[in-house]
């Protein structure tokens, strides 16, 4: 193990699981699921126990994406791909998280969140990829110290190819949103995008139509028209290409 993924253990370290035992893993529903992961690369998913940091329900598609053995994947073989420049990033990043729920949102909500940055990771073919992390913290225990989470990789290197080297936490059932939290700042900026907005977004994402998106939703081509206006406005954006690539780098969809 290199100092560097030792020094990024030692985080998680700080915060992980301290209970004597494995905390039980919640049910999970298909559509929980389904509206946690942004399909707009390759991905694969897998939940991790900080209580011992071994992994599960690992979906194959890992084995497409990396070169790792099938079967036999370990957390620690998912740390070792990472590129060695961003390592640092991603500690601190990981510490900065942390300290900004038990600081300012408080750890009553922190399993409402769902958290996001980006790094650079080793490919199959040995080419290093940019890869969209989202986490989901699914338990803690009696300390509020991290259970189990559940950790999601999208290739994004076809969006972007720089880091913007910030980091979100996307609220879920109706919190709101820190976007482009810096490491060095703690500078923050609470969404606006309405529920709705939210869903169009991701509907956008999939390549819908402003038609398409009015059967979906059952409302008017004009009512998509201007919502779609509105999220372009609120995005600082020029055009929907922009808007996916920054709405997918900062976690909102």
């Amino acid at each position: 193990m290199t100092s560097e993924i030792r020094k990024l253990q030692d985080v998680w370290d700080n915060f992980r699981n301290k209970d004597e035992q494995n905390l039980e893993l919640p049910k999970i529903t298909f559509d929980d699921l389904n509206n946690s992961i942004i399909s707009t690369g390759p991905f694969y998913f897998y939940i991790i126990d900080f209580f011992d940091m071994s992994i599960s329900h690992i979906s194959p598609s890992i084995y497409d994406i990396h070169d790792f053995e099938e079967g036999k994947v370990t957390f620690n073989d998912i740390l070792k791909t990472l590129h060695p420049d961003d390592v640092d990033f991603i500690s601190k990043t990981e510490a900065s998280i942390a300290k900004f729920f038990y600081e300012n949102i408080g750890e009553e909500k922190i399993l409402k969140y769902k958290m996001n940055y980006c790094f650079r990771a080793k490919m199959k073919n040995g080419q290093y990829s940019m890869m969209n992390h989202q986490a989901l913290l699914l338990t803690l225990d009696k300390s509020g110290g991290y259970g189990k989470s559940l950790n999601i990789h999208t290739q994004i290197d076809h969006l972007c190819k720089v880091n913007t080297f910030k980091f979100s936490l996307i609220g879920l059932n109706g919190e709101p949103s820190f976007m482009n939290l810096n490491n060095e700042t703690g500078f923050l900026k609470e969404a606006t995008f309405t529920k709705r907005e939210i869903e169009i977004l991701k509907f956008i994402s999939e390549g819908l139509s402003n038609i398409e998106l009015a059967e979906k939703l059952n409302i008017s081509p004009f009512t998509v028209k201007e919502h779609r206006k509105n999220i372009l406005k609120k995005a600082n954006c020029k055009n929907t290409n922009q808007l996916i690539k920054n709405s997918v780098l900062q976690g909102l969809i």
